[in-house]
């Protein structure tokens, strides 16, 4: 391998990784233990290609592409990118093909074995990202929720598998979490993922409260858009509630994750709320000493 061909080897793999930094919640903070931060870390450099994949966000000049074995001039097709991500995630589990080709999926090798981490939540978030590449929009609630399924119910369960601590309840209550999450993004994000052709509001909401999708283009939110946003972000408030006492189930350092997660959501939500439900201009964002408020209510369990 020449060194230019190393270059390419890792620099996606750096690239990828430096993008915890920008992310609504921390990935890996630094108050975790070593051995749990390298095993997040290593789930999170999944999870962030194969959204890039999905989003059409890799780094210029092809390098993924040329990992996963796609042609450079089929490197756009977003399909066969993550046919090819999820041929090479399988090498994860069954080497009888050889390792992995790309250098994040040889990474999470280790936290595979170490926590003994089932196919299933990385197929997950693969066929999230095929499903954007074929459905745009969402008829019922139901439909939104079977797709959040896929898109961030298995994020929650890798937490809860790489930290050990997985039980039925807390994966329930994990999902009701992750969905809520899922949702809040969604409505912060109304505007660029119309911007994608993509809209996670439900049609039938849209109708009964008569939003049209040029309602949606607009600079501002009319009274219209903003009864829809405050009537979602109560649905999501509703699911934060229910998965709650997720964190009060684990103690020690996790519990600060898991209140982390919680706390991020509601000041999200509260951040919409002072917006006067107005996300068209762009995504409401929390200041530093709301999210620790927020932090403190859930650690103490009083909401």
């Amino acid at each position: 391998m020449t060194a230019t061909d190393t270059t390419r080897a890792v620099a996606p793999e750096h690239g990828t990784l430096a993008k915890a930094a920008d992310e609504n919640f921390p990935v890996a903070p630094f108050f975790l233990p070593r051995a749990w931060r390298t095993d997040l870390m290593a789930v999170y450099g999944f999870a962030r290609l194969v959204d890039d994949i999905g989003d059409g966000d890799l780094a210029p000049g092809g390098a993924d592409a040329r990992l996963l074995g796609v042609p450079e001039d089929r490197a756009d097709d977003r399909l066969l990118m993550l046919d090819a991500f999820e041929a090479d995630l399988r090498r994860v589990f069954d080497a009888s093909d050889g390792p992995p080709r790309h250098p994040l999926l040889r990474g999470l090798v280790p936290t595979v074995r170490r926590r003994a981490l089932t196919p299933e939540p990385f197929l997950g978030l693969i066929a999230a990202n095929r499903q954007d590449q074929l459905v745009a929009r969402y008829e019922t609630y139901d439909d939104l929720l079977a797709y959040c399924e896929l898109s961030a119910n298995p994020v929650g369960r890798l937490v809860l598998a790489v930290t050990g601590t997985s039980t039925p309840e807390r994966i329930r209550r994990s999902d009701e979490i992750c969905t809520a999450l899922q949702i809040v993004e969604h409505l912060q994000d109304v505007a660029e993922d119309l911007g994608r052709d993509r809209i996670y509001l439900p049609a039938e909401d849209m109708k009964r409260f008569h939003v049209q999708e040029t309602d949606l283009a607009a600079p501002t939110a009319n009274a219209s858009v903003r009864a829809l946003i405050a009537y979602e972000s109560g649905r999501a408030r509703d699911l934060l509630n229910e998965g709650a006492p997720l964190v009060g189930s684990v103690h020690g350092r996790l519990r600060l994750l898991l209140a982390g997660f919680v706390a991020g959501g509601r000041a999200a939500l509260r951040a919409i709320a002072a917006a006067d439900h107005d996300v068209l201009p762009g995504p409401p964002k929390a200041g530093k000493v709301h999210l620790l408020r927020e932090a403190g209510v859930v650690l103490r369990g009083e909401g």
